[in-house]
């Protein structure tokens, strides 16, 4: 698939992190509970690490307890969805549709919430812009 922001991987790995490489570029995933955003409240929208395409609002995060950011619902036409059955489990990957990056998974468990959804996103493939307070 064609993205808007194409790099090549050596350009991928001299703008990232290892572990940022790891998770958005090989669709890894960081350990449960110990994310940058797993806790967070801030107010603001949220980026893709890697191409800064806004993905989420705070508006829409909410506390799963899954071990990661969760959100209810992404942003209009800002995630692509892909068919995952690694690992012996059938889920729905989900990425930014900007630059294919992996950001996590989303699950129909999201009890309470406005959609019934659960995007389970890895605070290493985020940025947080906090909302300019008035």
């Amino acid at each position: 698939m064609a993205y808007d922001v194409e790099k090549s991987d050596a350009e991928w790995r001299e703008q990232l992190s290892p572990e940022e490489y790891a998770v958005l570029r090989q669709a890894g995933t960081e350990r449960a509970f110990t994310g940058e955003y797993t806790d967070t409240e801030t107010q603001g929208v949220y980026s893709c690490r890697a191409c800064g395409a806004e993905l989420f609002t705070s508006d829409t995060k909410f506390h799963s307890g899954c071990g990661w950011p969760s959100f209810y619902q992404p942003m209009s036409d800002t995630i692509e969805y892909l068919e995952d059955d690694s690992h012996g489990m059938k889920r729905t990957e989900v990425r930014c549709a900007r630059c294919g990056s992996h950001l996590g998974h989303v699950f129909p468990d999201g009890y309470g919430t406005p959609t019934g959804d659960r995007y389970c996103i890895n605070s290493v493939s985020l940025t947080l812009r906090p909302r300019e307070q008035s």
